[in-house]
């Protein structure tokens, strides 16, 4: 990389007292950056540090007159909320008051390689197209807020390997624009068909495809948030261990078990796997939709998602927004818990569809079977469900019967049609 040119003749200089090692990292980065010396990546890091500190305004201002508030209309009004029909980056940049919310709870299109009806991104353009969102959360999130992120990662076309767009995403979200990795999840759908079917039941050389990242971030390291809020049931163990008391003792593990283990907290600390089944296929949206002729949305999340998050890092009257409406969930969810919220959709028709929520208002059942008004913020308790994995490795399994596939899935299997087996079709070698 040639030296940059300067309008002025470089006869200063400045001394930098470096250890050993941190001369041989930084010299090491310069030739892998293609510097041929120290000055030169000095320089380079000091011209991108100025481009930085001026990049956040300057693109600011221009994200609020290419997204003007023009560009995003009310649908719908609640007593608590609001749909919004339009490009969400206008309410981002221009709509929603600066640092005004206090929860993003949103699903956004996921990066497939496949084209969709709701209009994904191509994984291999996804950051670039994610950035003036971004821009937008940093500007309307309070300094303690959150922003959660439902994301499902996206394979590679042609190739039984994954697309890194989604941890792309996570990267530039932390490094370029300020936020802070609180804590990653992982959401379990029990109900998942295994896909991708191609390598799961056709080459069997992957497992099926069971769970989506939820990224939780903040632009500071310590947002609001309480897992009291979102406490599971005890497990029968340790239901028995609060009956009959637990000896403390240092586990062979090292850990020091305190008798403070066996203090009865109401219910116990979840585990960052949400598993939630996504079965719903006929309700009262789904009804809604096909009686009026509206489009279902292909790609609702649960309303346990909103849920946990909602519960865990908002206080009731509190703002939540949900940018990627879709059939609106998170605006159903927050309703029903006492939030205030706002969901944005750029098609009308999934918002036509998502009235279905709102119009009669809600109702719930409590755990006694009651039915009481959404509004009152005690709603959607429900019985909990448990879900169960069953351990890789416990059907019995002769490995001299079922050899590996040598070439890794590369090439398809033929099925023989008499005895209906596979066979596997000879290698054909690449290239």
């Amino acid at each position: 990389m040639p030296r940059p040119r300067a309008e002025n003749p470089r006869n200063a200089f400045a001394s930098v007292r470096l250890t050993a090692e941190e001369r041989a990292e930084m010299e090491m980065a310069a030739e892998r950056l293609g510097f041929g010396s120290l000055s030169e990546y000095l320089r380079h890091l000091h011209a991108r540090a100025k481009a930085d500190a001026v990049e956040p305004e300057s693109n600011g201002h221009a994200l609020a007159r290419t997204y003007p508030a023009s560009g995003i209309r009310t649908f719908h009004k609640s007593r608590l909320g609001r749909m919004l029909c339009g490009d969400a980056r206008c309410h981002l940049m221009n709509g929603a008051a600066e640092q005004s919310v206090d929860l993003i709870m949103t699903s956004p299109p996921f990066g497939l390689v496949r084209k969709k009806t709701y209009g994904n991104e191509d994984a291999h353009r996804y950051c670039d197209w994610f950035r003036p969102f971004a821009e937008g959360f940093r500007r309307v999130l309070k300094a303690g807020g959150s922003l959660v992120i439902d994301i499902g990662g996206a394979w590679k076309p042609g190739t039984p390997t994954r697309s890194l767009y989604h941890f792309e995403l996570l990267l530039m979200l932390c490094e370029d624009y300020g936020f802070h990795l609180c804590q990653e999840h992982y959401w379990w759908n029990p109900s998942k068909l295994p896909t991708p079917a191609e390598w799961v039941n056709v080459r069997r050389v992957r497992v099926k495809d069971a769970v989506n990242c939820v990224w939780w971030l903040s632009p500071t390291p310590w947002p609001k948030a309480s897992n009291r809020r979102v406490l599971a049931p005890y497990s029968a163990s340790m239901r028995d261990l609060l009956k009959h008391g637990y000896k403390a003792r240092l586990r062979p593990s090292g850990h020091q078990i305190s008798d403070k283990f066996g203090k009865d907290n109401g219910g116990s600390v979840p585990p960052n796997l949400l598993a939630v089944a996504n079965t719903e296929s006929n309700g009262r949206y789904q009804d809604y939709c096909r009686r009026n002729g509206y489009p279902i949305h292909p790609a609702r999340f649960p309303e346990e998602v909103p849920e946990y998050f909602i519960r865990m890092l908002t206080d009731p009257g509190d703002l939540v927004l949900d940018p990627f409406a879709g059939s609106c969930v998170t605006g159903a969810v927050a309703e029903q818990l006492g939030r205030r919220w706002t969901c944005c959709e750029l098609d009308e028709e999934f918002l036509k569809g998502a009235m279905a929520r709102f119009v009669p208002a809600v109702q719930v059942h409590n755990q006694s079977g009651d039915l009481f008004p959404a509004a009152g913020g005690s709603a959607l308790r429900k019985k909990a469900v448990t879900y169960s994995i069953n351990p890789p490795c416990s059907v019995a399994v002769s490995e001299g019967d079922v050899p590996l596939i040598e070439d890794g899935g590369l090439t398809r299997p033929r099925v023989s049609a008499k005895r209906k087996t596979v066979k596997q079709a000879p290698r054909v070698a690449a290239g």
